[in-house]
């Protein structure tokens, strides 16, 4: 039982040094992280309930996990064809562009998240002045 425990132990500190190394190198992915923290300081500032939460959650992993196979595919995509080729280019356009989509997904579920409660936020200071 303790060589498949190490084994998991292995897997567990490789993957960890993949998403160090995609935050190392992709600046988008350090802008999903700070994303990734300024979401989950207003859901804690604004109280969001669980089914919020869960949306919140699946949203994130989301963007995440695309921005992961994205970053992993050009990595191999630049190995496999290191001089300029069209279609290896619009395949990494594609994989860029399953991000953006997973984002722009993220980001209506921020705004359906957050809109009520920033609204009422809002009458609430403009009715207190």
């Amino acid at each position: 039982m303790t060589g498949r425990l190490a084994a998991r132990a292995r897997s567990f500190r490789y993957a960890a040094r993949g998403i160090a190394a995609m935050v190392a190198s992709e600046p988008n992915a350090r802008i999903h992280a700070l994303a990734t923290i300024a979401v989950v300081a207003a859901g804690v500032a604004l109280g969001i309930d669980r089914g919020d939460w869960i949306a919140i959650a699946l949203a994130i992993a989301l963007v995440w996990t695309a921005e992961a196979i994205n970053t992993a595919f050009e990595a191999l995509c630049d190995v496999a064809s290191p001089a300029r080729d069209p279609r290896v280019a619009r395949a990494k356009d594609v994989a860029a562009g399953a991000v953006l989509l997973s984002a722009l997904g993220a980001a209506s579920v921020g705004v359906l998240v957050f809109a009520p409660r920033l609204a009422a936020l809002a009458a609430a200071f403009a009715a207190a002045r």
